[in-house]
């Protein structure tokens, strides 16, 4: 078989289970583990964190658990580990490892990667575009954290000088997995193909469990959810991996889990633009090979761009949210009276006080379908909590509102049950902007402790886009069709990409997806989440083939009222999106679901 590389996903965001990394370690027979911390809202946080504590800036979550609790059996078990972990702070978080080592009685060879964090130079990018759709930078002084997203090379440099753990600030997530894998078989930084593969495999395990039964289309095909194994790559030098988990733990590995991962937060898969190389996974191919054994093979790649993204989040104001229970007939509508009443006394108290109207509302009767616009199947329900969103660029008008919330308590509608808690706090709108910059001017760091240095990029000569995949056929039009649920044909993810956001459709069947293709077309798409356009100023979805998965992915953009923390939406992520398209009717012929149903 040759050389395996078995690398281990203990951890796919800041919030991830505790459970993750012991199950690894006992049961995984690792080389690698690798844990993903950095979501941009993320460095928003941790720089908020850093303005008030100038210790802190980093993933204190992993220093005070993960690697507290873990740290005996990785040197035990002779495990390396990646994590970006390092936040904003990556000489902070070392610290705090080392010192929690030595109390360990033990000690490590731990190398930080900086150089990202592009803070100080946050006026030097005022007259910058956007690269999305050239919008101007924000005003500097407005700049929470301003980060470049390095790659692979780094971490690779790190592990071959000696390095046992690597703690880097931002990189980009796959990156934690193709560094390991480029020290480990020694691809040249020209082999794009395995390049590409081997970054596939680090977004296969980015986001921990969810390539092994989480959030999975057939939730209830996926036992144990409390002891979900969390996902294992055994990696071979020609780029291929087998997904698979831990014996003992519950969850699912299958093509479709992992499928469902590969689409996951991708606009065009055959444009997937890394540091290291710009990814084609439109014929990647998914193949059962065991039990919870998944082989992963077609990636393809070419040159990158000779750029690094920057992602720099900046502060646009305050938000609040707040929750209120409405019981009994009618809910829907007295919760929406009742918000509305709420709203209009509020702006009438800021005119008041000199204080313009609130920027943005939104009211959401949770329990009534709110959040599926014209989908909506009833607003017909006796309980909704409901949730007021509002903005204002002064915190002080937030103040306003925090004080009159709880009025309608006893003053409004019949089968209010009072608020959650205390009353709600105010929050600053968080924004994204991201913009290219030439990587030769942004040198990452890569420390040792005894030793420093800057890796030198490789030089990169850009190739073009392909031309893209044609669209499959279209089936003729059948007597018997039938309406069917898309959930009947095809499983689906979705995800967010800053105010964007992604749904793969994966076909159950090949037969299945010439009939998904027909009906699901940009149009139809853009009418079904008409609802989620709204307020936007350049709408638009485009669809891309996905052979080799028997699927398609849609790249909604400007669908998501800013995303993340700029929008007063509930599903801020798009957690849900590809839930709800899966209940669009799909016109089937009869025979066909005849053909390939259960006995």
């Amino acid at each position: 078989m040759g050389k395996i590389v078995r690398v281990g996903g203990a951890g796919g965001f800041l919030g991830d289970s505790q459970i993750a990394a012991p199950q690894l370690l006992a049961g995984g027979g690792l080389d690698y583990m690798v844990l993903d911390y950095l979501a941009e809202v993320t460095m928003s946080l941790l720089a908020r964190s850093q303005a008030k504590y100038p210790e802190r800036g980093y993933a204190r979550d992993f220093t005070d658990w993960v690697w507290k609790d873990n740290m005996r059996a990785l040197k035990a078990g002779g495990v390396k580990l990646v994590t970006n972990a390092g936040g904003l702070n990556p000489a902070a978080c070392r610290a705090r490892m080392e010192e929690l080592a030595a109390e360990a009685g033990l000690s490590f060879r731990i190398a930080i990667v900086d150089g990202d964090d592009l803070r100080p130079r946050a006026a030097e990018f005022a007259q910058t575009h956007g690269m999305f759709d050239g919008e101007a930078a924000p005003p500097a002084a407005q700049t929470l954290s301003a980060n470049a997203y390095f790659g692979a090379q780094p971490i690779a440099e790190a592990l071959a000088a000696g390095a046992e753990v690597v703690i880097t600030g931002r990189v980009v997530d796959s990156a934690l997995v193709l560094g390991p894998l480029v020290h480990e078989f020694g691809w040249a930084w020209d082999d794009y193909d395995r390049l590409s593969a081997g970054s596939l495999c680090g977004h296969v395990l980015e986001c921990g469990a969810q390539a092994t039964g989480g959030l999975f289309t057939d939730w209830e095909a996926v036992p144990d959810w409390a002891h979900i194994g969390y996902p294992i790559a055994e990696c071979a030098a020609d780029g291929s991996f087998v997904v698979t988990k831990a014996p003992g733990t519950g969850g699912l590995c299958s093509p479709a889990t992992v499928a469902e991962q590969i689409l996951y937060e991708v606009g065009d898969p055959q444009s997937y633009a890394l540091p290291d190389v710009t990814c084609d996974f439109s014929d990647v191919r998914v193949e059962a090979v065991g039990e919870h054994r998944v082989k992963v093979t077609g990636a393809r790649g070419r040159a990158p761009s000779g750029a690094y993204k920057v992602c720099l989040t900046f502060q646009d104001g305050w938000r609040i949210l707040a929750f209120m229970p409405i019981l009994g007939r009618d809910a829907v509508r007295k919760a929406e009276r009742q918000a509305a009443a709420v709203i209009e006394r509020v702006e009438e108290l800021l005119r008041a006080r000199n204080l313009g109207p609130f920027r943005a509302t939104r009211v959401e009767p949770l329990g009534g379908e709110t959040t599926y616009g014209a989908q909506a199947r009833t607003r017909d329900t006796r309980e909704v909590v409901c949730k007021i969103g509002v903005e204002h660029q002064d915190r002080a008008a937030l103040d306003v509102f925090m004080r009159e919330i709880e009025s309608p308590s006893t003053s409004m509608s019949v089968g209010t049950a009072g608020w959650f808690g205390s009353r709600p706090s105010a929050a600053p709108v968080v924004r994204i902007f991201s913009f290219l910059i030439d990587r030769l001017s942004v040198p990452a760091r890569v420390d040792l402790g005894d030793r420093s240095w800057s890796p030198q990029p490789p030089a990169v000569a850009p190739e073009p886009t392909p031309a893209p995949v044609p669209a499959g056929p279209i089936p003729a039009s059948a007597d018997d069709a039938i309406p069917t649920p898309l959930f009947s044909l095809a499983w689906a993810r979705s995800g967010d990409k800053g105010d964007a956001f992604n749904i793969g459709v994966i076909a159950r069947r090949p037969e299945f997806l010439p009939y998904i293709r027909a009906a699901l077309t940009e149009e139809a798409v853009m009418a079904f989440f008409a609802h989620e356009f709204e307020g936007a100023a350049a709408p638009r979805i485009r669809r891309y083939e996905v052979p080799g998965l028997n699927a398609l992915n849609f790249h909604l953009l400007h669908a998501l009222g800013g995303g993340q923390m700029a929008t007063l939406r509930l599903d801020a992520l798009a957690k849900g999106k590809a839930q709800q398209l899966l209940d669009m009717d799909i016109p089937t012929p009869a025979s066909l679901l005849a053909a390939f149903s259960a006995p």
